[in-house]
């Protein structure tokens, strides 16, 4: 008999408001069949779920034309918390929402009725409909070759889980963070099979954690301490406004060059030492001498404070002052020049261009991004909105660049004895007072790659 909705539940005692939290492993259909059609789209790479549709009776016009218009549906609305501190709260999206109501009900009808009002009705009946044409199509593909195997492994994973004591990361994590946890909402953990595959991937939103996983992996050790990372994020996040202005205070008094850097990347430095550091210890009885992180400046950042993570874990202390302090000196004396990496300091960016084809450019020169933001206008204004975020800040002037050039002089002191000739093309750099970086392009005849390299 098909279980479409294989559900296991596995309970952590977390003591977060004195009650047990409650941690779901489960299986979701919606959600898989949701994943599956966008690893079909055009815009994806290659990967196991097309290759299996390309070679089935389904790849046809009919079923490529409804995977079109599921492209085109926009489900991807957010906005920001403003009273928190740019960037230490992640913002709210709406793919996250529906993919949290995926995981939750139990039929379509309900996933529309829970999602009413996150996007437009026409979109969500599109949605739901898409999702239904194509379950039939992805069980004959991708589950039902594959779900004895993925039904045994969710058994195991469960009891992976329970007997390793699971809850004693999650209380480490909430101690560690100075963050908390309402008991009465449990975390619900999605996982599919990844056919074919030697990885697993792993998301986290809401009280989320998602993950294919591959039909033929046997240890869980990876598996267990990458969800604990995500995991991680999740509480920190939810850590009080008190407590992120606190962070963020002690990140601006610090005097260091790097502070600001430092704090850019210290949301996935911590999640990596705990979980692929300090989770994967406890599991395997010795530290994870592979990397620990596929980015370099996360991995090697995680392993240089791991020391310092530990110590405060095992004295059952949470962040503060010190913590923030002694994070930024090994940043600072570590890693001095990541300040001027541009494939680093990109990863955060704030763009203004009067040439919209200059953010595809981007994006293509530097792939890996975290937070970024992109305005058509140089203004005074739009330089007033860049100029409120960390972020680095890169201009790209392709006309009027005399008037360009007066402006961005008036809005940042930094530049007030700058000398250029706006006639000629140019790449600079400043570090600001928020020690951020301000990049300043002049664009003339070279591109825009050509510009960026003068900076190295």
């Amino acid at each position: 008999m098909k279980n479409k909705f294989l559900i296991l539940f596995l309970l952590l005692t977390a003591f977060a408001f004195g009650q047990k939290t409650t941690f779901k492993i489960k299986y979701s259909e919606k959600l898989a069949v949701f994943i599956f059609l966008q690893n079909l789209s055009e815009d994806y790479p290659e990967n196991v779920f097309k290759t299996e549709f390309i070679k089935s009776k389904y790849n046809n016009e009919h079923y490529k034309d409804i995977i079109s218009k599921f492209n085109q549906l926009n489900i991807f609305y957010s906005f920001r918390f403003e009273e928190y501190p740019y960037g230490s709260k992640k913002n709210m999206q709406t793919e996250d929402i529906l993919k949290k109501n995926m995981i939750e009900t139990e039929t379509l009808a309900d996933f529309k009725l829970r999602s009413m009002g996150i996007v437009p009705n026409k979109t969500l009946s599109d949605l739901a409909e898409y999702i239904s044409v194509f379950t039939p199509i992805y069980n004959e593909l991708i589950y039902n070759p594959n779900k004895d195997k993925f039904e045994k492994q969710i058994v195991e994973i469960t009891k992976y889980a329970s007997d390793n004591q699971a809850e004693h990361y999650f209380e480490t994590g909430l101690l560690f963070y100075n963050s908390a946890w309402d008991a009465s909402i449990p975390f619900e953990i999605a996982f599919y099979p990844l056919p074919n595959s030697k990885g697993f991937t792993a998301q986290a939103f809401c009280n989320n954690f998602i993950s294919a996983i591959q039909t033929d992996l046997e240890s869980y050790k990876d598996l267990f301490s990458v969800m604990l990372h995500e995991t991680y994020h999740i509480i920190y996040d939810e850590q009080s406004l008190e407590v992120k202005t606190e962070i963020d205070g002690y990140f601006k008094e610090n005097k260091s060059n790097c502070s600001n850097y430092a704090y850019q990347l210290m949301n996935e430095a911590l999640a990596t030492a705990l979980g692929n550091g300090y989770v994967y210890e406890k599991l395997d009885g010795k530290v994870d001498p592979n990397d620990w992180y596929g980015r370099k400046y996360i991995n090697l950042i995680a392993k240089q404070i791991y020391p310092l993570v530990t110590a405060y874990i095992e004295q059952k202390k949470p962040i503060e002052k010190n913590f923030i302090d002694s994070y930024i000196k090994i940043y600072e004396e570590n890693f001095p020049n990541w300040i001027n990496e541009l494939d680093n300091i990109m990863t955060y960016r704030y763009v203004l261009t009067e040439n919209e084809k200059d953010f595809s450019l981007i994006r293509q020169l530097f792939r890996y991004r975290s937070r970024t933001e992109y305005d058509s206008a140089i203004t005074e204004s739009s330089i007033e909105k860049m100029q409120n975020t960390p972020l680095t800040k890169v201009v790209i002037i392709s006309k009027n660049s005399k008037e360009k050039i007066a402006l961005l002089k008036r809005k940042f002191p930094e530049l007030k004895n700058w000398k250029v000739n706006a006639n000629k093309e140019f790449s600079e750099k400043f570090l600001l007072e928020d020690k951020s970086q301000l990049i300043i392009l002049n664009q003339k005849e070279a591109t825009i790659e050509a510009l960026f390299k003068l900076l190295k």
